[in-house]
Order: C-alpha cells, then structure tokens, then sequence
C-alpha cells in the first residue's frame, strides 16, 4: 500500500500569500495551513512595487513550519518578473501589475504588431498589464539595458530557493510570447517588437523537477535534504483550474477571488476575431490544455470598497444586501475604470449615475449592486465562450475564495440558467499539490485528480431559481450603454 506523501504549496495572492501543507493517499487528501503572511505592495517615487524580498522570508517561514515534506511547488499571480543582472542578483523589486507604467503602451505595440495579428499569433485577450506590454514600457530603462535574465514571480522564488532558472509555461504563456498552438516562444512577436527571448529561462511543464533546495535553505528552515522543488501550474489559475472537481468535460468554471477568471478547458485554443474582439485569452493548462477565459474585474470590487467602509463585518453586509431589490444597478464588471486601487464606492457610484441607473448610496446597496453586476459578467462569458468555442456544458464549479459566498454562488447560478458546483476553496493550492504527488508517482491521470477532489474536498450546489429573463433584460440594457 503507499505511503500518504506530504507537499509543501507556496501559494501567493495579490494581498497575501501562503505556504500549505498537502497530505495525499491513494485516496485521501488533506490540507493544512502551515503559515500565512501579507503581501503589501509598496508605493515608492518610481511607482508600485512588489515587496518580493519580504514574499521570500515568508516562504522560508512557511517552509520552517510546514515541517518534512517529499516536495515544494510554487504557484502565484501572472505576468509580473524580476530582473537579474549577470551575477545573478535581482535588479529592484518588481513592478506591480497595477503600476501606471503602461498606461498608452498597446498603442505602441500595436503600431508594430496589429491588433489582430497579435492575438492570430499568441491568443492572449487585451489585458495593459501583460507581460509584453510592460517590457516594452522597460525596453528604454537602465534596469532592463542591465538585466541578463527575467524570471516571473514563481520563477524567481524557486530560483533563490534552489538557484536554477527555469520559466514554466502555464505563466508563460500570460507574458503573451508564447504560441498557444506549438506551446512554444513566439519567435516571429519577439522578434518584431525587439524583445529579447534570451531573456527568458528554459521552458518548464508542470510536473517537470525545478531543482533541490540549497543547502542554505535546508539550514535555515530546518527541513533535511534532499527535497526536491516541482514545477506545477505557477500561474494560480492553471493551478486551480486543475482542481475543478468535474466529472466530464461539458463544464463551465469560475476562479473567484481579486479576479474572476471565467472560461472552458479546451483541447485547442480559439484564434478567430471573433474571439479576439471578445476579449477571451487562450492561456495554457495541464496536460496541454488550453484555459480559454475572460479576465473579470471580481472580489477587487468588494475588497475595495470594503477597505474605503474601515472593514465591516462581510456576513453582516451579505446579509443587508440580500434584501437590497436584484439588478436594480448593475456596472460592467471588466471596465479599466475600477482597475486602480482607490475611491470605489464612489467610482460605482459615478458608473450608475453616468448610465442613468439609480445610485446605490448605502455600503448594502453597492454590495449588491457588485454581486449583481459580477453574477451578470459571469453569466455573459460563459455565455459567449460557449458560442465562440463551440463547446456546451451543463455545469458550471466556482472555485476559490467566492465560493464562500453564498449570494455570489446563488447569484451566478440564477443569471445564468445552470447548476453551480461551490468548491474547492482551496483550489489553487490543491492543484499545486496533486501536480507534485502526480510527478512523484502517487496520483493518476486529470481525471483521477479531479476524482479524489470530489470524493474528498466540501461542495455546495446552488440551482437555479428561475428569473433568467430578468438577468436577459439587464445584460442588453447594460450592453445598449
């Protein structure tokens, strides 16, 4: 019989990051939370930056506490990297995703590179923070002209950790340099935007060994060597995508938390422009899948406002908005306007009076108007990826931290006319820690993974409870504005 393994999962989000401890058997898998820690970006005269060093003693406290594992694997946010110079020392804290820096920049690019040719190439919707839009804000900086070497987030974490270089490919292919066809560079974008690809460490799959800790590092948390690192899905979503505890492939999923990412898994990516002016992404997922989703403002919305009120009690204020009247306003949840952090209630606010819509004014009223509008957002990329993709589901799983919320999960199963499945919250971390026990022989294929989640993590269904013409009637006055 085999032994149950334990996997140690750096999970790092937009405000906090963690280190949990998987405990996986044949059929057993359990969590448990060895250490959390803040992530406070930092406000300096040059922009917003990334404490990244801050990030690492976190890690290695983490580390400390998780005590022995069989293995380490480290998933994070995209399209953010720190750059090394040719001894192999980081040359400043990154950049935010949310620094001003590339604020006209796709303009730039798209003077080079149309548009369209861009997505036909690399398949990665419109976002101003992508990885290739903030080198070319860089491509005249001291710091770029200096670097020799540029490792995402979860890149350069393993790299300090085991000091070996690789660039694994879920978060890769968010950099949009990469052809989601070959799951290759694309050589022919880089090229004719002078982005230098030597830049970029070797590709990694998920799965493939990223090194061993240091001997440095085995001192200063305690563990004994060897432990191996495993490259997983290092771009969060991929990791949790691969958690959705689906039982076919005829699914619809929703990884809630800062953002929501809604979309299918797919067998091929979908280059049309028809998909592009749609603003769907085709970023790549385990076992060479491709996670086809629309990026979604999300609980950035709540998060804020509930920052601005001085941090309210949240059950209190779900409760006070479920009897706020449904889809009396509603804003679009993907608009840039709330991309910055600051001001938004007030932001909401302006957002209804300028469309004509009643103006929520109590901290309940623009709750709820934030759950309806994200519900209905949900409702139209699932809609419209279905057209695009050609591929029908009867269900749709929310994963991560909105699966906490019941209203949300309620809300997002009523506007759009299918079952919801609530669960894993912890789906990000679950996934970093099958890939590592699936490399180190203990679980089987997806499907496999995807079984023991659903025999062994809390779901919640939520069915539908009619009114889908009300959320019809809102999605067209909101798109007629």
């Amino acid at each position: 019989m085999t032994a149950v393994r334990s996997y140690a999962a750096v999970d790092l989000g937009a405000s906090s990051g963690r280190v949990m401890v998987g405990r996986v058997g044949p059929d057993s898998l359990v969590l448990a939370e060895a250490h959390r820690f803040p992530n406070r970006p930092v406000r300096v005269p040059e922009g917003l930056r990334w404490d990244v060093l801050s990030l690492y003693a976190g890690v290695l406290d983490g580390l400390r506490a998780a005590g022995r594992v069989d293995s380490v694997g480290i998933d994070s946010w995209a399209v953010d990297y720190g750059l090394l110079d040719a001894d192999g020392a980081l040359l400043g804290n990154p950049v935010h995703y949310r620094d001003a820096r590339t604020e006209g920049v796709a303009e730039q690019v798209w003077a080079t590179v149309p548009a369209a040719e861009l997505y036909a190439a690399t398949g990665l919707q419109y976002a101003p923070f992508n990885t290739l839009y903030q080198l070319t804000a860089a491509a005249s900086s001291a710091q770029l002209a200096q670097a020799r070497r540029l490792l995402l987030i979860p890149d350069l974490l393993t790299y300090w950790l085991t000091g070996e270089q690789g660039t694994e490919l879920t978060n890769a292919s968010t950099t949009q340099l990469i052809d989601p066809r070959t799951r290759d560079w694309s050589y022919d974008v880089a090229a004719r935007l002078g982005i230098d690809l030597t830049l970029f460490a070797p590709l990694r799959r998920p799965g493939d060994p990223a090194g061993l800790l240091r001997a440095e590092v085995l001192a200063e948390t305690g563990l004994t060597g060897p432990v191996p690192m495993t490259a997983v899905g290092s771009h969060d979503t991929a990791s949790a995508v691969a958690a959705v505890p689906a039982a076919g492939e005829r699914f619809a999923y929703i990884c809630t938390g800062t953002w929501s990412l809604a979309g299918l898994e797919l067998a091929a990516p979908v280059l049309t422009e028809e998909s592009r002016a749609a603003n769907f992404t085709n970023e790549l997922g385990l076992d060479g899948t491709v996670r086809y989703l629309r990026n979604i403002m999300g609980l950035w919305l709540l998060q804020e406002c509930v920052r601005a009120w001085g941090e309210p009690e949240l059950g209190g204020l779900l409760r006070a908005a479920t009897a706020v009247p449904a889809l009396r306003s509603v804003v679009d949840a993907g608009d840039a306007a709330f991309l910055a952090p600051g001001r938004m209630p007030e932001r909401i606010a302006d957002a209804c009076r300028a469309s004509g819509q009643p103006v929520p004014t109590s901290p309940a009223e623009i709750t709820r108007c934030i759950l309806d509008s994200l519900a209905l957002a949900h409702r139209r990329a699932i809609e419209d990826a279905v057209r695009l993709a050609d591929h029908p589901v009867d269900v749709v799983h929310i994963v991560g931290g909105g699966t906490r919320n019941a209203l949300l999960c309620q809300l997002t199963a009523d506007a759009c006319g299918l079952p919801v499945v609530a669960g894993p919250t912890e789906a990000a971390t679950l996934g970093n820690v099958l890939v590592q026990a699936r490399a180190h022989g203990l679980a089987g294929d997806r499907a496999a993974l995807r079984r023991l989640i659903a025999r062994t993590q809390p779901l919640t269904r939520y069915a539908p409870q009619g009114g889908t013409e009300r959320w019809r009637a809102a999605q067209a006055r909101l798109a007629a504005r």
